[in-house]
Formats: structure tokens, C-alpha cells, sequence
């Protein structure tokens, strides 16, 4: 099964999928907040996803924001409507910043696109962190 991220934001929400091992995270689309429940509905019925990442906003001192509020309320939202899928808030301090320093976004879609690209670095960090250690 593959493992979905979200970075969440009040306009648009970034996507990223892992490979069905686990192992790579990809942007996968940028989509407007408002279309995210019809949006993940169908990729739902398209992709095998059990896990969904949702990019948890905090302050750099680990603090709540406004902005973590929402995502908050938004993850009580999906959780409701897909009770099936596991949904997993990360920390995904400096993920939007480093994306667009990435993509040295200028113009609107490349602003756009960097939102996919930041779920891509909170679902690699993920990944990471869940990959089993092994021995040499």
C-alpha cells in the first residue's frame, strides 16, 4: 500500500505519494483545500492508501498557531468522512519553506506546485522515521 501526504494550507493543499514499498516520496498534485474531500475520494478509489501524513504546522518554538488550529479541525474532518484511512499529523516545520527555496518559485504555478513538493519532504521525513533499522 502507498502512504499519502498532505501540507495543508487555508488555499491550496500539496499532495505527495510514497512507491508501494515505502521506501520514495513523490509530489503528486496540488489541489484547491476547498476540493479535498471530493479530491481524495477519488484518488481513494484509484490508489491502495491506508495512510494519510497530514503536515502539522507548528511554530518554531513547537507551538500551536492559528494555522495548526486548522489543520487540527480538518484532520477531525477526514478522519470522519474516510474512518477507514489512518490519518497522522507531522511536523512539518520549515517543509513550504524549503520547497519553494528548492523550486526558487516565482510564478504563480511554480507557487503552486511547491505545495506538492513540501508534502513530498513531510512524507520523506516520514518515511524515514517509520523505516525499520536494520543490521549490518
Amino acid at each position: 500500500m502507498k502512504i499519502l501526504a498532505l501540507d495543508i494550507g487555508d488555499v491550496w493543499t500539496g499532495t505527495a505519494l510514497s512507491d508501494a514499498s515505502g521506501f520514495f516520496a513523490k509530489p503528486y498534485q496540488t489541489v484547491p483545500t476547498q476540493e479535498l474531500i471530493p479530491f481524495l475520494q477519488g484518488l481513494f478509489q484509484k490508489e491502495r492508501i491506508a495512510t494519510v501524513i497530514i503536515g502539522h504546522p507548528r511554530t518554531m518554538k513547537g507551538t500551536a498557531s492559528e494555522q495548526t488550529k486548522k489543520v487540527e479541525q480538518i484532520k477531525a474532518q477526514l478522519e470522519q468522512q474516510f474512518s477507514s484511512h489512518t490519518f497522522i499529523l507531522w511536523d512539518e516545520r520549515l517543509s513550504s519553506k524549503r520547497a519553494q527555496t528548492l523550486k526558487n518559485a516565482k510564478t504563480k504555478d511554480e507557487k503552486i506546485k511547491s505545495h506538492s513538493i513540501a508534502a513530498a519532504f513531510i512524507l520523506e521525513n516520514y518515511l524515514q522515521f517509520a523505516k525499520p533499522i536494520t543490521a549490518d
